[in-house]
């Protein structure tokens, strides 16, 4: 099969391949999927880049999210599977080989029914920024009546945070650095948008809030926005941390003052519980065509470097690599 693979850490250009690799085989309890789009998230990157943790491996193929139809089952796996239309999730974490090629095997529940109306380009943006995003919206409470805060409202875990928030009732706040993301936030149904560039954010919070403070921040870079909690957050409020620098400062006499939860949590990383939570609410919302999926660049697997590049430059919408 084709893939793309990397064997050292380094930049896009110089460390992605494209070249024909075996093709896998299902093994007891797997499915193989025959791959029609990957997406490339920030984490793919930067493992990549080997700066969140260094190749295990020593050939490694690209990317935890991805689409496309089982054509084998192993032993264990109803056959009905077969021909089932899938989105994957974890594809890489903690194994070599990911979807970054035309096939791959994975455990049969890393597979999940992707509803016929839903292109395979949208199954590729779900397995980290939709559960991501499901699982912060969890962590927060968000009920009808709270008030979130959303960091980086135009981001693709964003863009699901605020529709997930909405649809458990929630009044959300984005923040953002531009018209054009403003518009993009509102899209996905932000209530009000901060430009974090040209407004004080506290000031504007406070003001939307009518002085009370957000119920919850939902945390793309805590390192970044740590200083922020005072001037946003409610006593007994919440920080759902997502994302992070190597290191944050935290306020935190203020934090201990007015009894602050911090909440840190790795998509990757979900019990099975929350994972099958998430995976329920996802596929409820794919089949009531309740979720805007926000496609980005799209490129052909020749072109991985590229697709790399663009979640280096900070494009809006996922990125996807088609097979």
């Amino acid at each position: 099969m084709r893939a793309a693979y990397y064997e050292r850490n380094g930049t896009a250009r110089d460390v992605l391949r494209v070249g024909d690799v075996e093709t896998p085989r299902p093994g007891p309890g797997e499915v193989r999927v025959k791959l029609a789009t990957s997406g490339v998230n920030p984490s793919d990157v930067k493992s990549r880049q080997g700066s969140t943790r260094k190749i295990a491996w020593p050939r490694v193929i690209p990317q935890s999210d991805g689409a496309g139809v089982i054509d084998q089952v192993g032993d264990g796996v109803a056959k009905s599977r077969i021909g089932e239309r899938v989105w994957v999730w974890n594809g890489q974490w903690k194994r070599a080989f990911g979807t970054g090629a035309e096939y791959i095997a994975l455990p049969s529940a890393q597979a999940v029914k992707l509803p016929e109306k839903v292109g395979f380009e949208a199954g590729a943006c779900l397995g980290i920024p939709a559960m991501t995003a499901y699982h912060a919206v969890v962590l927060s409470e968000a009920a009808k009546g709270a008030t979130l805060l959303v960091a980086g409202g135009a981001g693709s875990v964003s863009q699901y945070v605020i529709q997930f928030a909405k649809m458990a009732g929630a009044t959300v706040l984005a923040t953002v650095s531009s018209d054009e993301k403003a518009k993009i936030a509102r899209e996905a149904g932000a209530d009000h948008t901060i430009d974090y560039k040209r407004d004080n954010v506290g000031e504007r919070v406070m003001e939307l809030t009518g002085k009370r403070g957000v119920d919850a921040v939902i945390e793309m870079d805590l390192a970044a926005n740590a200083r922020l909690i005072p001037s946003v957050l409610r006593p007994k409020g919440a920080v759902i941390v997502y994302g992070t620098g190597p290191e944050a400062m935290l306020p935190a006499a203020f934090c201990l003052v007015n009894s602050i939860r911090l909440l840190f949590f790795l998509v990757y990383e979900l019990d099975a519980a929350a994972r099958d939570r998430t995976v329920s609410a996802i596929t409820g919302a794919l089949e009531q065509g309740k979720l805007l999926n926000r496609i980005g660049p799209t490129f052909p697997l020749a072109d991985i470097a590229a697709a790399h590049e663009a979640v280096e430059r900070g494009t809006i919408g996922n990125v996807i690599v088609t097979l």
